[in-house]
């Protein structure tokens, strides 16, 4: 991806030099893998962590950075750069005013206004403070694990993120906090998938825009973004996990699905094209 000379966004908030020193190392290989299989099953990761948190402390201590994950916060700062220039575009569109969300770079562990959370989680956003939360260590390290490596896999991460701001500006994520209360968890899961391939296809749009606007892919940046958004496909990970898929738990869609969204996003590049939560998916 072409970024280098381009403007960076002012909305990073980089917390990687102050992050919790924990005293028993409580996230350990271990506990990744069962945080990671609570979220995939449609639980909540926080609660598990909240029970670690009770048997061991944390005080603060200043860390130090490297060179290359100081050159790819550079490179996430022009990411989210180019998706404010194209969602500020969108909304005008629309008659509405894009609120810019903030990204965080964190390590290891961030409060945040949905709760605590550790890396394990991966990259996240908030709706309660519209915030978007990376932490580029572990970031790298669930790619390699994905085999979905490439910095246009990390634009595309972060284009989906953005995309579930643009969701809770467009009053989506209120309209999934109510159904939360109403459904059944198979149910629920269900419009979660939804939601998330529109955050895929979000992203998608995000890159086409990106690139008329910008000229910013090169030769192997689509091949990137969709191994990437096939590799976070529920049922390859659970495949990967635990060597078979139950599709009632998917909270995110299939490989098939989310590769498809994203590129029908970029094909397009039109947002009345990303309505997910109708007809079939």
């Amino acid at each position: 991806m072409r970024w280098k000379g381009r403007r960076a966004s002012t909305n990073v908030d980089d917390r990687r030099r102050m992050s919790p020193k924990k005293a028993t190392g409580r996230f350990g290989l271990g506990a990744l893998v069962i945080i990671l299989l609570i979220w995939l099953f449609g639980g909540n990761p926080m609660e598990f962590i909240g029970l670690l948190d009770n048997t061991s402390q944390g005080t603060s201590e200043t860390m130090e950075t490297t060179a290359h994950e100081d050159e790819l916060a550079a490179f996430v700062a022009v990411v989210l750069a180019d998706t404010e220039d194209v969602w500020n575009r969108e909304f005008r569109s629309m008659g509405k005013i894009y609120r810019e969300p903030t990204l965080v770079l964190f390590r290891s562990e961030v409060q945040t206004a949905c709760g605590f959370s550790s890396a394990a989680t991966g990259p996240f956003y908030c709706p309660g403070d519209e915030k978007i939360y990376i932490d580029l260590t572990f970031l790298e390290d669930l790619q390699r694990r994905l085999n979905a490596e490439g910095d246009f896999a990390v634009a595309y991460i972060i284009a989906h993120e953005v995309g579930h701001h643009v969701q809770t500006l467009l009053g989506l994520m209120d309209q999934m906090q109510q159904a939360r209360r109403q459904l059944s968890t198979e149910d629920y899961n269900q419009l979660s998938v939804r939601l998330e391939l529109q955050a895929d296809f979000y992203a998608g749009l995000w890159a086409n825009h990106a690139q008329r606007m910008k000229n910013i892919m090169e030769e192997g940046d689509m091949d990137e973004a969709l191994n990437a958004a096939s590799a976070v496909g529920d049922d390859l990970i659970q495949k990967k996990m635990q060597g078979y898929v139950v599709p009632d738990s998917f909270t995110h869609g299939t490989s098939k699905q989310r590769r498809s969204w994203f590129y029908k996003g970029f094909s397009t590049g039109d947002i009345s094209k990303g309505n997910t939560f109708s007809g079939n998916i």
